[in-house]
């Protein structure tokens, strides 16, 4: 039998977390011709994260709300976004219409994809409603419409090495053996102002993504991870210097600020931190830098994401 929404059954809820994301590597190649900017990166699911409940609808219309009421909450909102082109193009929710609630938890223009991850998360999260209509490619490939970190939120992998604007995706084993440290300032940092200022040619830079695929995890264990945004991100915020600093000197193997910033994270070996002295730290750091921050891990495994 063909799959149905029957009007007859009560509209289901489906409640789905929305995970933050941190990069562990990113490289800018150059500018494109076309203007968007040629990337390499390492991206990694947290366990930390938003909630985000979806309910169909029989009249057509797609509301928003958000605990968050900073946020938009109309059809602006990408997640909303999300939803609209999802019914645009799916055969069996036409007509339908979706409540959408999401509970905030990821800062705002942090650096750490919220907003990407619960329009993401929609995308999958009707698919599922909706019986499954489309793969998880084609989901990847209506994220790209919306945003470059979209169709990795639109996937389930925890970990992937992306390439071109987001859109090359090589799944990784999620990253274990640490408890990651999220500190974040307090203020928001436009992910398009970075990039504007960023400064480069069209020439691309040398890609060095067959390899990258090949030992990601040997840049962790050399501490090789870079990213490039902070060249602009922390020259302009000196402040996210002594972020980092501080989580070093706290025990942090590694410490980079996450996507455009201003989230500076912070990795802590299992074996040298366990969970109690993990929260000493997050409570350190509280003091200092103020109330965002957070302990969390790397998402490894099935969760209820999409």
């Amino acid at each position: 039998m063909d799959w149905q929404l029957m009007e007859s059954d009560p509209p289901k809820v489906l409640e789905l977390f929305a995970p933050a994301k941190i990069n562990l590597f990113l490289r800018v190649l150059g500018r494109r011709a076309d203007g968007y900017h040629q990337l390499e990166t390492w991206m990694q699911k947290l366990d930390f994260g938003d909630t985000v409940s979806l309910q169909p609808t029989l009249d057509g219309v797609i509301r928003l709300s958000c605990s968050d009421s900073s946020l938009p909450q109309d059809s602006s909102n990408l997640a909303s976004r999300a939803a609209a082109l999802f019914f645009a193009l799916s055969s069996r929710g036409k007509g339908y219409g979706a409540d959408i609630r999401i509970e905030k938890r990821i800062p705002v223009a942090a650096g750490l994809g919220g907003g990407s991850s619960d329009a993401g998360v929609v995308l999958r999260g009707l698919n599922r409603l909706f019986g499954g209509e489309f793969s998880e490619e084609q989901l990847a490939s209506m994220g790209l419409q919306l945003g470059a970190d979209v169709p990795f939120f639109a996937t389930g992998h925890d970990a992937v090495i992306a390439g071109g604007v987001g859109e090359e995706m090589y799944p990784l084993p999620g990253l274990q053996g640490y408890g990651i440290v999220l500190v974040n300032p307090g203020f928001s940092v436009s992910t398009r102002w970075v990039f504007e200022n960023l400064g480069l040619t069209t020439e691309l830079k040398e890609s060095k993504l067959a390899s990258f695929r090949k030992d990601a995890f040997a840049l962790l264990t050399r501490g090789e991870l870079v990213n490039d945004l902070e060249s602009v991100t922390l020259a302009s915020y000196p402040e996210l210097m002594k972020i980092k600093s501080d989580l070093v000197d706290a025990g942090a193997e590694i410490s980079l600020m996450s996507g455009s910033g201003p989230t500076v994270f912070g990795l802590f070996p299992d074996a040298s931190k366990s969970a109690v002295a993990l929260q000493a730290v997050a409570d350190e750091m509280r003091r200092k830098f103020g109330e965002r921050v957070f302990v969390a891990r790397a998402k490894v495994g099935a969760s209820p994401s999409g």
